[in-house]
């Protein structure tokens, strides 16, 4: 079931919030430049302060688009069904690290390369903007009860 437009909100997220909704998700989007023409690839990733870390295949083209490039960086969950969820973006100049010390450094942060690669190295993103927002259903008070047990009452249309 679809959900009508007038019984969503839309909520312009602040920096923290986006920031700690980022941590709840295991997969990111990076968008990036090749051949002129944008890009995006699925990525898993970690947070560590300011800092986004994509483990990757070394030599793949999102590795050479992202040298000292900046780049965005997209993460969101959503329930299709209610078109409600949030989306969070951020954009900011990236690098490469390859440095064997750093690799390992990163790596006991545990996360995994979304594609299988025997020798990978990290893309950093240095978050200089931040962006997000939540779509959410809108409750209604049904005969001017607004919650029952805690739980918010909702009018749904016909």
């Amino acid at each position: 079931m679809s959900t009508p437009r007038e019984d969503r909100d839309i909520e312009v997220l602040g920096e923290a919030e986006c920031l700690a909704l980022m941590g709840t998700v295991p997969l990111g989007r990076i968008v990036f430049t090749e051949g002129a023409l944008p890009a995006v690839q699925p990525v898993t990733f970690v947070l560590v302060g300011g800092e986004v870390f994509i483990p990757t295949k070394r030599g793949a083209k999102v590795v050479a688009a992202s040298r000292g490039a900046v780049v965005a960086f997209e993460v969101d969950d959503f329930d299709a069904a209610s078109r409600t969820g949030w989306n969070v973006t951020v954009v900011g100049a990236s690098r490469v690290i390859s440095d064997p010390g750093e690799v390992a450094r990163l790596d006991r942060l545990g996360v995994q390369p979304w594609a299988p690669s025997d020798a990978h190295c990290y893309i950093g993103i240095q978050i200089r903007v931040v962006g997000g927002r939540r779509i959410s259903r809108r409750y209604v008070p049904v005969d001017g009860v607004p919650f029952i047990d805690g739980t918010p009452r909702t009018v749904l249309p016909a």
